[in-house]
């Protein structure tokens, strides 16, 4: 009988382990060839532009009209201060809290960072610059200086504004009630007690002559 010899084993190779800079490597030529051949950048589609360009909005700013051209999304405080250069009214929290953005609104105090200038329109907007303008500055800006009612001053446009809507309604305030008024309104340099003498001073001011006192 011939012998049949068995076939040699063969042995399976041994995989080399992947080491961290072979891995490397390797995504870095995968990652090239989508970029320079595969898939080429100029190829990606630009994204859409998302939401509605700027429609007219017209304003009524210290008795003057204003026509502008703004996104929905511009608030009323960035259309004073970047389109209409009323800078008086300042930015500081931008979240409706220290009341330094302070303006009237048809006679109410608000916060202009909250409000949108879409939304203003048809609406009479007072500033500071308002009651600064004219040949005498309103009582209430005399009584501020009167008292030393600030420091830096970065937050007295806003209390102004507030102190002339307060006094609107109220026109005799007692201290207490002037301490209550104006938790709306912040000021770092805790100039409160001067802020609340000069509160006062406007009250009694605007009692004996009005705009004229």
């Amino acid at each position: 009988m011939s012998s049949v010899k068995e076939p040699p084993e063969v042995k399976p190779k041994r995989k080399t382990p992947l080491s961290r800079r072979g891995f490397i490597r390797g995504v870095g030529l995968g990652t090239g060839a989508i970029t320079t051949g595969i898939v080429p950048a100029e190829a990606a589609p630009a994204p859409a532009l998302q939401g509605p360009g700027p429609v007219p909005v017209t304003l009524t700013v210290n008795g003057k009209s204003h026509k502008l051209e703004l996104e929905p999304r511009v608030t009323l405080l960035d259309a004073l201060r970047d389109y209409l250069d009323y800078t008086g009214a300042k930015r500081t929290c931008d979240r409706g809290i220290c009341g330094s953005c302070t303006v009237l609104m048809d006679g109410k105090a608000i916060y202009a960072c909250t409000v949108l200038a879409i939304d203003a329109q048809g609406k009479s907007i007072e500033t500071i610059e308002g009651l600064a303008a004219g040949p005498r500055p309103d009582p209430i800006i005399r009584a501020f200086v009167d008292n030393d009612a600030l420091q830096c001053g970065y937050c007295t446009p806003g209390f102004v504004m507030a102190t002339k809507a307060f006094l609107a309604e109220n026109p005799n305030p007692t201290y207490e009630q002037v301490k209550r008024a104006f938790g709306g309104n912040l000021c770092r340099c805790g100039a409160y007690n001067g802020i609340r003498r000069a509160v006062l001073a406007a009250a009694k001011a605007k009692q004996a002559g009005g705009q004229n006192a």
